[in-house]
């Protein structure tokens, strides 16, 4: 098995987790928080969402999805265009609210399917290419994806339990 296969499949279980965390949820249940300042489901997914769709996005040298498919549009949160979440204070985190379960999903979806396209034209020398220098030691490629995968693993498992409380 090859590393990319590996991460392919790591993507993949966490859309497969996504899903079961927002399918069927009627819009009171995605963007209620279990408590005060606390982050909704809708907010979690979103926030997944834009961080693998920003750190791919930059990997890959191409546009982000929220951009470049007009889901900053039709999602019409508010917020500025390159917002990714990070640091969002509970104000902010109130701000993400969606109408359906299925327009989170369909950039949830689209922002999968990218990363998907883009690690499958992946070989392992790729892995190795230095994606950010600000980092000591610089981070790589791999590394990078790992991290999105970590984030986004934490993030669908914290939706999944908000999912439950409710």
């Amino acid at each position: 098995m090859h590393a990319k296969d590996i991460l392919i499949d790591a993507f993949s279980r966490i859309q497969e987790e996504v899903h079961a965390a927002v399918d069927g949820l009627p819009p009171d249940g995605l963007n209620t928080p279990p408590a005060d300042g606390a982050n909704s489901i809708s907010w979690l997914i979103w926030h997944l969402t834009r961080i693998q769709d920003d750190h791919v996005a930059d990997a890959a040298e191409l546009e982000q999805v929220w951009l470049s498919q007009g889901w900053a549009d039709r999602l019409a949160l508010g917020l500025p265009h390159r917002d990714t979440g990070y640091g969002h204070t509970p104000k902010q985190v109130a701000q993400v609210r969606v109408d359906s379960g299925d327009l989170l999903l369909g950039y949830y979806d689209a922002v999968h399917a990218k990363t998907l396209d883009f690690v499958r034209g992946l070989g392992t020398k790729d892995l190795e290419r230095v994606v950010d220098e600000r980092w000591d030691p610089p981070v790589t490629l791999g590394v990078r994806l790992v991290s999105v995968l970590s984030d986004d693993l934490q993030h669908v498992g914290q939706a999944a339990y908000v999912r439950g409380l409710l």
